[in-house]
């Protein structure tokens, strides 16, 4: 059971920031919120689903990448990082795992979001009104139309309940633990995201003539995000690597998925908490981008489990 990365997951890494950063950045964001402008990120969608990130669980005889779910998370949490808008764990992690040959597939390896929603884990579609749904039940995986859109604490992410129409091929064995999984990388993402405007921030803002980030107070609460994030990283690619099916055996590879999820979580809501903080009353502005990663933390906190779901699942093994 291998925890280190090897240098193709840097190079994965590095392909993932490169392709946003070319499509925007933050604007991709930035535009998706004030102008309900869908166009960049979804182009930069197509372009992530070119360089095969959208197929990296799809095997490789229907057209993906053959990769797992260690390639999965740690691209997610690049996205996650770059705030990138629309149902990214859904896109990335859940429909490649589950999706077989079909129409479904193939739009999704052609750079479609697709969306899910699976009651009563994850009640209701992200982003539907962009994205195909798909519905998630005991029965199997089905195509689903779109009931009323409701907005979120986060602009760029509205939610729907999905009604489910026919069945289309797929296996639904895994998917909540990697809808779980890939939100918890997501929240990685954000909440390192957060940290480094954090820092920055204290690096040049100045009280008394020094700057905030020199004050041993600012500096505990920056050291406090930081460990919260790197405690919970190797949480996150150790349940990856056990959906990957290289944990010993007894492993509970779904324990392992919640505890990840919950320790991702935590990590990212502190990372927003002492951001605020840092940044004081700017934090909250919409012109400033911590808040874009702000609401979006917000908002995926209770996507794929709520705190309490996945704390519940962890104490039943024990």
């Amino acid at each position: 059971m291998d925890f280190l990365l090897a240098d193709f997951h840097t190079d994965l890494a590095a392909t993932v920031d490169g392709i946003v950063d070319r499509a925007g950045g933050i604007d991709l964001a930035r535009d998706w919120a004030d102008k309900s402008d869908h166009a960049p990120a979804l182009a930069a969608y197509r372009k992530l689903a070119e360089a095969g990130i959208t197929g990296l669980l799809v095997p490789d005889e229907l057209g993906g990448s053959g990769a797992g779910a260690v390639e999965t998370v740690v691209a997610v949490e690049r996205l996650g990082r770059a705030c990138l808008p629309g149902p990214v764990a859904e896109t990335f992690a859940v429909a490649p795992g589950i999706l077989g040959a079909g129409p479904a597939l193939d739009g999704l390896l052609a750079g479609t979001p697709t969306t899910c929603a699976m009651p009563p884990l994850h009640p209701r579609a992200a982003n539907p009104d962009i994205a195909v749904p798909l519905l998630i039940t005991d029965d199997g995986v089905h195509a689903a139309t779109t009931g009323e859109l409701l907005d979120t604490v986060d602009p760029t992410r509205k939610v729907a309940e999905i009604t489910g129409g026919d069945t289309v091929e797929g296996t639904t064995d895994r998917a909540g633990d990697l809808g779980a999984l890939a939100t918890a990388a997501q929240l990685l993402g954000l909440g390192s995201a957060m940290l480094d405007l954090s820092a920055e921030y204290a690096k040049t803002r100045t009280q008394f003539h020094r700057a905030i980030g020199s004050f041993q107070a600012v500096k505990h609460h920056l050291a406090d995000v930081a460990i919260a994030l790197e405690m919970a990283r190797p949480l996150v690619h150790g349940a990856a690597v056990g959906l990957d099916g290289q944990a010993p055996d007894g492993t509970d590879v779904s324990r392992d998925v919640s505890a990840a999820r919950v320790a991702a979580g935590d990590a990212a809501y502190l990372a927003s908490r002492r951001g605020l903080q840092v940044l004081g009353a700017i934090g909250y502005t919409a012109e400033h981008d911590f808040s874009l990663y702000l609401t979006k933390t917000r908002a995926l906190l209770t996507a794929w489990g709520t705190p309490a779901h996945h704390r519940a699942a962890i104490l039943e093994t024990l």
